[in-house]
């Protein structure tokens, strides 16, 4: 078994400790990993001939952060009472960053420097190490990063963060490093102080070397160890530390809904924990962080948007057999903003690019828009202005589609219309290479159909990117009842390349994710049709989650394309179309001439800019049958939330989705559906399938079939059981 931490001691009595997990691409603290750790800790503190400790990486990444499963193994193997357990845990974790803080095993011994010296990406517990020592040395690469970016995953920092960083910083500067989760560039890290100096990356040992032979005691002790120590900026008591919190709480509740643990807690720590010493406030933390990671809200959400969304990319449903892949150019049919967007990712990541469109004018358009897309990168300072010009020199314009014989993977861009995308299709076959594939980025168009005219419909795959390309990391792809192996393993080694996260569906129209959002929206404008507030629609879903209303998605996806895919489906489906009710309120508002933000009007009045103003005041004049409105912000928000989750369950009855794991991996970061809660099937298990199939029942006898209870909800109410057991 390997060992994650190793110690050296160099000819001038430095100890290295160095973090390096054979076994993983990037550094994650397990629980064994940690009893290494504390044990090397422990020795060269203790050994009076080491003069010193600097803590560094064996990788280019310092850490990730914590192994969530560690966290959740040790709920689940603690018996009756796991909280005392995790509360143990977490102490002895807090006991030995402090042992690091002090430099010392005990007030007996000599206090030693202990330096961190780190690059790449820095997250989490890896952060909290290096706040505990008492110099931090940060490489100044562009791919380093830092920051405690727990929050995002339903924690917070709980190993220390939450305590020394307002301390470091104040209530105000801390905020935004532990409420928003960001993690900061290393020139900007050192402006707010996670840092202390930023060193070209092979100076970084001798640097922070130099400081350990150089330290004297008094750089040793912390301000918080330090007679007379007051909070910068103002302890809560004091005005504008009370100022800090009252807008700190607004800000957390104002984005949460309350539906949140973590950001409460975490106000709560910080709050509790300047009110008394270091050493009590850690022990605040401890309790804080136990009671989080105690709610199933935090399990869900640690486990959808960590071990599921890590599994998925490390292509857990890549076929077992088939052969690596070594792409290098890929081909782009169609230069519009999804067009641009993909061939956007792809270069990015080492691909050469073929952007192909009708005319040459058209193509170029489509590289204009990649050009801007790496302006920004460059302003954001992630580019320099050499590597966004041979970025460019990486993508071809052409209107010959003979061009892509030289590319491993084809993707289809264009507009969503059947024939025009069959009519293509035929024209593309006979210019693919021996061992490339084709792939559709259609969003609801069923994959089996658009490959009827092909003559080889094995090597055909959907490959479905959600807009905008560049800022959306889900991709959906879909398997034809022809699609092999090869090509699943080839659109698969694509997604992992460009850095995105996958789920593998089967065929059907709109797949999994628009299968569901677009229940969502028809459910938003099947209340405004019954005379139901568009406010109280638009504000119930960001209540129960959502980070947008159905009536502002519909306008970010735009009025006509909800007419083409309704008209699409009717064309499809024929007698079995059912009526939703809401194309009147769909050709109305195009009549009108609200097609949505593109055109800088729709269900929400724009700006020349495109900002969003408020809601139209013209919705309440629309031509809709206006039924009984008195009706309960709580039955808006069940419609709205039970209308997708059932949907997913659905698609998962019909083997469309493969799994519950990807149902909510891929809901989160579809649509961001019910993130607090882990996902659309976490949620229902939140919830408690009893009371899912008697709410269900309820809102199938007033409302119809869309929300009858689906069978797999009737057996599990029955057995007791849950989506994960």
């Amino acid at each position: 078994m390997f060992s994650d931490f190793t110690k050296e001691v160099d000819k001038d009595n430095i100890a290295f400790i160095t973090w390096n997990c054979l076994d993983k691409s990037m550094n994650t603290m397990t629980g064994n990993g940690f009893k290494n750790f504390q044990q090397l800790i422990i020795e060269a503190l203790s050994d009076e001939t080491i003069k010193g400790i600097i803590i560094t990486s064996g990788k280019v990444d310092f850490s990730g952060g914590m192994d969530l499963s560690t966290l959740e193994a040790l709920k689940r193997n603690s018996g009756s009472n796991p909280a005392s357990k995790i509360f143990e845990f977490i102490m002895e974790g807090h006991t030995l960053l402090r042992k690091i803080e002090l430099g010392k095993i005990d007030d007996s011994s000599k206090a030693k420097p202990v330096a961190f010296a780190g690059g790449g990406v820095c997250a989490g517990i890896g952060t909290e190490i290096g706040l505990a020592c008492h110099r931090r040395f940060f490489s100044s690469s562009k791919e380093s990063k830092i920051g405690l970016p727990e929050i995002l995953v339903g924690l917070f920092p709980g190993l220390g963060g939450t305590t020394r960083v307002p301390r470091m910083m104040g209530l105000m500067g801390a905020s935004s490093v532990l409420l928003e989760g960001k993690l900061f560039a290393s020139d900007k890290a050192k402006s707010i102080g996670l840092v202390d100096e930023v060193v070209a990356g092979d100076e970084l040992i001798q640097k922070a070397k130099n400081w350990v032979l150089s330290a004297s005691p008094q750089d040793l002790i912390k301000p918080w160890d330090q007679k007379g120590f007051k909070f910068p900026g103002g302890a809560p008591y004091h005005p504008s530390g009370f100022m800090s919190f009252v807008g700190a709480s607004a800000l957390v509740n104002g984005k949460t809904k309350g539906l949140y643990a973590a950001p409460k807690a975490l106000l709560s720590s910080v709050y509790e924990g300047a009110l008394v010493d270091f050493d009590s406030a850690l022990k605040i933390e401890a309790r804080w962080f136990t009671s989080v990671l105690m709610t199933d809200t935090c399990t869900n959400m640690a486990r959808t948007l960590f071990l599921n969304k890590s599994a998925l990319e490390k292509g857990q449903q890549r076929p077992a057999g088939a052969k690596e892949t070594n792409l290098k150019q890929i081909s782009v049919i169609g230069s519009g903003m999804m067009g641009s967007g993909i061939a956007f990712a792809s270069l990015l990541n080492g691909l050469q690019v073929l952007l192909v469109d009708q005319n040459i004018e058209a193509a170029e358009a489509g590289k204009m828009k990649i050009e801007m897309l790496l302006n920004e990168s460059v302003k954001r300072k992630k580019l320099s202005e050499e590597e966004k010009t041979k970025l460019l020199g990486h993508v071809k314009t052409v209107s010959s589609l003979e061009r892509i014989s030289g590319s491993d993977l084809v993707i289809e861009a264009v507009f969503e219309d059947l024939q025009l995308k069959q009519s293509l299709y035929q024209k593309i076959e006979p210019h693919l290479k021996e061992g490339s594939i084709l792939a559709s980025n259609t969003s609801t168009l069923p994959i089996t159909k658009l490959s009827e005219v092909l003559k080889d419909r094995t090597r055909f795959i959907g490959i479905h990117f959600f807009s905008p390309v560049d800022k959306m990391n889900l991709v959906e792809v879909i398997k034809s009842q022809k699609t092999n192996e090869r090509s699943l393993a080839v659109a698969l080694d694509y997604i992992s390349l460009i850095k995105k996260t996958p789920i593998v569906v089967n065929d059907s129209r709109g797949f999994y994710a628009n299968r569901c959002i677009i229940p969502y929206i028809n459910e938003g404008l099947r209340m405004l049709s019954e005379g139901i507030g568009p406010a109280l629609i638009e504000n119930s879903a960001k209540q129960i989650g959502m980070p947008v209303g159905p009536l502002q998605l519909l306008d970010e996806l735009s009025v006509s394309l909800a007419l083409n895919v309704a008209k699409e489906t009717k064309a499809a489906l024929g007698k079995d179309y059912e009526e939703t009710g809401t194309e009147s309120i769909l050709l109305e508002m195009s009549q009108k001439k609200r097609f949505g933000r593109k055109e800088l009007a729709g269900f929400y009045d724009y700006d020349n800019k495109g900002r969003r103003q408020k809601l139209w005041e013209g919705l309440k004049n629309l031509n809709i049958e206006r039924k009984n409105a008195d009706i309960t912000s709580e039955l808006v928000k069940n419609r709205l939330a039970y209308v997708q989750a059932l949907e997913a369950v659905r698609a998962y009855e019909e083997n469309i989705l493969l799994s519950v794991e990807e149902g909510d991996v891929g809901g989160i970061l579809g649509w961001g559906c019910l993130i607090w809660a882990g996902g659309p099937f976490s949620w229902l298990d939140h919830v408690g399938h009893e009371n899912v199939l008697s709410e269900c029942q309820k809102l199938f006898e007033q409302y119809g079939a869309r929300f009858a209870p689906p069978k797999i909800i009737k057996e599990l109410a029955s057995s007791g059981s849950k989506f994960y057991n």
